[in-house]
């Protein structure tokens, strides 16, 4: 196995450095350096995503048939690395990365032709309908009931934690369309539009913060709502647990050591600012440390990822190993945040509502803490979620255990 790029490989990489430094423009980098989450309002999502797209770089990991550039697995993975060291907005993953894969191998033409180029091009946007009040990392527990009627499912029921539902076009949900088997027999995946009578979205308000036109989660409710069968049934009735297993290895695989540095890489111009340190925090011995310790863990991180992604173009599928980059990256996530806010001290305290207004050209909002510091909280509350969705890392390791241990 050699992981050394190849002189294409370095052409490809100085391809995208020159792209992003045309397309990821001075506003943009200064909304990203307020964001607690890697994300902008939908505005200014959709407008980066679509750039994306024009470049053709929106989907790396789509086959060629769909749309996709037809990158080798070490271009995709230098574009991923690229981006993350750049710090540029994270693309939405629910679209992209999560519902279209599962429409390519299991939906029928007429849903590939409908749903995957709009996908694509981000003119429609998705959220996803997993979790329920009652069942959370037990998901097969699910009760948002599908009842045939007709031509039509009814759906009764509700899913929470349900991420931008509020800017969502289209959901993509798991329900119950038979209660009579085991649990993971009787569930369905579905698709269907969000703005029809019956649907009700709550937002579910969140320690970091966010500001207004930024809410990120959200509890909704189903009320005798109809979608047709024919255009909203993925695959086949009562299959829907397989697919929900074969999109959750797209969510949870990612590759996370260019975006740990780039996090890192924060938290380094942090502890220098003298107004928030009171001096270089880097030539304390212990912050020093810590910030060694993470540099060493990410870049062990980043060799396992290598080979991971370097099996993946021979053919191999991911398994267990999606869990163990899951439950990695996701504690290093966390533990850089922790960082951050022991850089920021008290200057960390005040509350920012709106940060993103502080980017907007003549912005004349000033803020009660230095500008690097505004969102090391906010950040760190945002973080906490990362070790538990798409499967808490407890059951991420009950996974491992069980498929690599044998236990």
């Amino acid at each position: 196995m050699d992981l050394s790029f190849t002189p294409e490989d370095t052409a490809f990489q100085k391809e995208v450095r020159d792209w992003i430094a045309e397309a990821y423009t001075p506003d943009l980098r200064a909304k990203m350096a307020l964001s607690k989450n890697g994300y902008l309002d939908k505005e200014g999502q959709v407008a980066w995503q679509k750039k994306l797209y024009e470049k053709g770089w929106i989907a790396p990991n789509w086959p060629e048939q769909y749309g996709g550039p037809a990158l080798t697995p070490s271009q995709r993975y230098i574009l991923n690395m690229e981006l993350s060291s750049a710090g540029t907005p994270i693309v939405s993953p629910m679209g992209v990365a999560m519902v279209a894969p599962v429409i390519m191998a299991f939906g029928s033409e007429a849903q590939k032709k409908q749903h995957l180029p709009s996908i694509l091009s981000s003119d429609v946007w998705w959220c996803q309908g997993y979790s329920e009040p009652g069942a959370g990392s037990d998901l097969a527990s699910l009760q948002m009931s599908a009842v045939r009627d007709g031509d039509d499912y009814v759906l009764n029921g509700s899913k929470i934690w349900t991420t931008l539902a509020q800017w969502a076009d289209w959901i993509f949900c798991l329900v119950r369309t038979d209660k009579t088997g085991k649990n993971q027999e009787g569930i369905s995946f579905i698709v269907f539009r969000m703005n029809q009578p019956g649907i009700t979205i709550s937002a579910l308000p969140t320690l970091d913060g966010p500001p207004e036109g930024e809410q990120e989660i959200n509890q909704v409710f189903f009320e005798n709502v109809r979608v047709p069968i024919a255009e909203s049934l993925i695959g086949e009735e009562n299959k829907g647990w397989t697919y929900a297993k074969y999109l959750l290895q797209f969510e949870r695989g990612n590759a996370y050591a260019p975006g740990l540095r780039n996090m890192l890489k924060k938290v380094r111009k942090l502890a220098k600012v003298d107004s928030v340190t009171g001096g270089d925090l880097l030539n304390d011995p212990d912050f020093a440390r810590k910030l060694t310790q993470m540099e060493i863990g990410i870049e062990s991180l980043d060799a396992t990822e290598q080979r991971i992604f370097s099996a993946l173009s021979a053919g191999e599928a991911v398994g267990p190993e999606s869990s163990m980059l899951k439950c990695a990256g996701s504690e290093m996530q966390q533990a850089i945040t922790e960082l951050a806010i022991e850089a920021a001290g008290t200057y960390g305290a005040p509350f920012v509502r709106n940060t993103l207004e502080l980017a907007r050209d003549g912005a004349n909002a000033e803020t009660p803490t230095p500008i690097e510091a505004v969102t090391a909280v906010p950040s760190y509350f945002s973080y906490r979620k990362t070790s538990i969705y798409a499967g808490s890392n407890e059951i991420q390791r009950n996974i491992m255990s069980k498929m690599v241990l044998g236990l």
